[in-house]
């Protein structure tokens, strides 16, 4: 079941999207960064301030009670921003991403907002293959990695973002 995620869900959000980034236990999945950076992916405060937005939504993805994925979605302008989708290392690649990316289109749609886009580290191949799959494409522009305490580089490569899009 898909719903929006409240205040009291932070400390699950928070262990699940940290576990799915950053990390040994990333590491089950296909998804992970632990190759490329370390330190946290978000924190508590970061995530109480993004609920706390009204532009923002964070969906949650539930399965017998406990919460196995999630996804950001941040209204802009005629956009939907999406970012830090989020499923358990353990079950990804079982349809649950494409169940979240369906549902942040709902979201758009219900919005009136005319396509969503996405930024990806630009090394991460095989999921810029995936959403491409899903009907996203490469605008061509990109964006400087940030360095911060939390986003901290470990690979030789310079980091940067990526734009994808998909019109709905």
């Amino acid at each position: 079941m898909i719903t929006k995620a409240t205040l009291q869900d932070i400390p699950t959000l928070n262990i699940l999207i940290n576990s799915a980034y950053r990390g040994e236990t990333s590491k089950k999945g296909w998804t992970t960064e632990a190759n490329l950076l370390e330190g946290k992916r978000t924190n508590e405060e970061e995530l109480t301030e993004t609920i706390l937005n009204p532009k923002n939504t964070i969906l949650k993805y539930t399965q017998s009670d406990k919460i196995i994925g999630s996804v950001l979605l941040v209204e802009k302008e005629n956009q939907l921003y999406l970012g830090m989708l989020t499923v358990s290392p353990e079950l990804q690649n079982s349809g649950i991403g494409k169940k979240m990316l369906a549902e942040a289109e709902n979201h758009a749609k219900a919005l009136g907002l005319s396509s969503i886009i996405m930024t990806v580290i630009s090394v991460r191949e095989e999921l810029i293959a995936w959403y491409k799959r899903h009907g996203y494409v490469d605008t061509g522009e990109r964006e400087a990695f940030p360095e911060s305490e939390i986003h901290v580089t470990i690979c030789e490569a310079p980091l940067e973002f990526i734009y994808l899009e998909k019109s709905i």
